[in-house]
C-alpha cells in the first residue's frame, strides 16, 4: 500500500506492505534506529514515538495507519542546531538513563506527558510513564529529570 506520512517534519512516501508495523517502517525503510525494539508486545515502551502529537507504541500501530499523520522520533526531538530538547537536556543533567536503551521512549512518552500536565507531582510522573520500563531500574533519576524538565525541583 502506498503512504505518505510526515516524519521529523519530512514528507515521506512509499510502498510498504499492509502488516509492516511502524516501529518497523521507521527503523528498516526509514533508518530511523532511535526508536528501539524492546518486546513487541507493547509492555515495555521502548518504541514510543509521537504521532499527531500523542504518544504511541509504534510496535502496536501498522505503518499504514499513520499515512497522513505527523510523526516524530527520537531524531526529531533536537533542534536542527544540535541543540537538545528540554526533555533531553533534562535527562542528561539528571543522569536518567543507565544503558540507555529506554531512553529514547523514555523521553518520548515523557514529553507527551508534560504536555498533558505541565507541572506534575512525582505521583504524576510515575503513572504517566507506568508503561516504559526501564530494565537498570533507573527510575528515581528518570522522575527526577522529569521533574526537572517541567521546572521542578531537580
Amino acid at each position: 500500500m502506498e503512504i505518505s506520512v510526515n516524519v521529523n517534519g519530512s514528507a515521506q512516501s512509499g510502498d510498504v506492505e499492509p502488516r509492516t508495523l511502524l516501529v518497523h517502517y521507521l527503523r528498516d525503510e526509514l533508518g530511523l534506529t532511535g526508536t528501539n525494539i524492546g518486546c513487541d508486545t507493547s509492555s515495555c515502551g521502548a518504541c514510543t514515538i509521537h504521532v499527531d502529537t500523542e504518544a504511541v507504541k509504534s510496535c502496536t500501530m501498522l505503518a499504514v495507519q499513520a499515512d497522513g499523520t505527523e510523526v516524530k522520533t527520537i531524531e526529531g526531538m533536537a533542534g536542527a542546531d544540535g541543540t537538545l530538547h528540554p526533555m533531553q537536556q533534562a535527562f542528561m543533567d539528571n543522569h536518567g538513563l543507565q544503558c540507555g536503551y529506554c531512553t529514547p521512549g523514555m523521553v518520548m512518552a515523557a514529553s507527551s506527558l508534560l504536555d498533558e500536565i505541565p507541572n506534575p507531582t512525582e505521583a504524576q510522573v510515575r503513572e504517566g510513564l507506568e508503561g516504559n520500563l526501564c530494565r537498570c531500574t533507573g527510575y528515581h533519576n528518570i522522575v527526577k529529570s522529569v521533574l526537572a524538565a517541567a521546572g521542578g525541583a531537580q
